[in-house]
């Protein structure tokens, strides 16, 4: 079986004592394709390094992350600008909105999301999406600045039965991580109800470990705990879950 984890942050310093045996014992159980989303200014030597390490396992993507919008987000954005101008990229990301933690930067966090779905359309790239309690406003900027295909996909996605449609029909794939394994998360409700097609896996590592690991660092290898969780949900086995999510990942990324 080969699986593929869509979003995962490597490169963090919560990995920086093991990440090389963290991805060795991930390989060794079949995950081996990781899809690194960029954070700021901040996170691009760790990601650049770790991508050049495992060229053909980790693959970088370039954004900037809606909680890093601050006071310089147009210092910031410039230097995602140049990156992408000057680097190969797999996806334009981490990008969208968060409002759960401050609205203080709302509408900047527009103005950098608008301004990166452009760059992606620029480019030929996918977005890998962050829509923390932000969904509509996404959706809006998404009608008004279309993203032309590949479209990417809506990383840590937890909303509802219809958001997921409204997600499905401009483009988009769900992306699934730790929260589908969360008792009361009603996530399972709403994957019951989406065709596989339309799903990849996730972690978000080192955040959002699955059960039974809910609280600790989130690691490579837990993607496992998520595909199983799909495929009981579905009543499929493992293997399709895998071999489908891990095809989807290859049509969204082309990799």
């Amino acid at each position: 079986m080969l699986f593929t984890d869509t979003h995962t942050h490597l490169y963090a310093d919560e990995f920086s004592p093991d990440s090389d045996l963290l991805i060795s014992e991930a390989k060794a159980k079949g995950v081996q394709r990781f899809f690194l989303p960029n954070i700021d200014s901040t996170s691009v030597d760790g990601l650049t390094q770790l991508a050049e390490k495992y060229p053909s396992n980790c693959f970088p993507m370039m954004g900037l992350h809606p909680c890093s919008v601050k006071e310089n987000w147009q210092e910031e954005l410039s230097l995602i600008e140049k990156l992408l101008g000057q680097h190969k990229y797999v996806a334009v990301g981490e990008i969208g909105m968060d409002l759960f933690w401050d609205k203080t930067f709302e509408k900047e966090q527009e103005i950098v999301f608008k301004r990166q779905v452009e760059l992606a359309n620029q480019y030929n790239l996918p977005l890998s999406i962050h829509s923390r309690d932000s969904f509509e406003e996404i959706y809006q900027i998404l009608l008004s600045t279309k993203k032309e295909m590949p479209c990417g996909v809506f990383h840590c996605f937890t909303g509802n039965i219809e958001q997921a449609k409204r997600a499905i029909d401009l483009g988009f794939y769900l992306g699934i991580g730790g929260v589908v394994t969360f008792k009361n998360s009603g996530l399972d409700k709403v994957i019951a109800e989406i065709p596989l097609q339309h799903l990849v896996l996730e972690t978000d590592a080192p955040y959002l470990a699955p059960v039974p690991f809910r609280g600790k660092r989130n690691l490579p290898v837990y993607i496992i705990k998520v595909a199983e969780k799909i495929a009981e949900i579905k009543n499929i086995s493992l293997e399709e879950v895998a071999m489908v999510t891990t095809e989807n990942s290859k049509l969204i990324f082309g990799v």
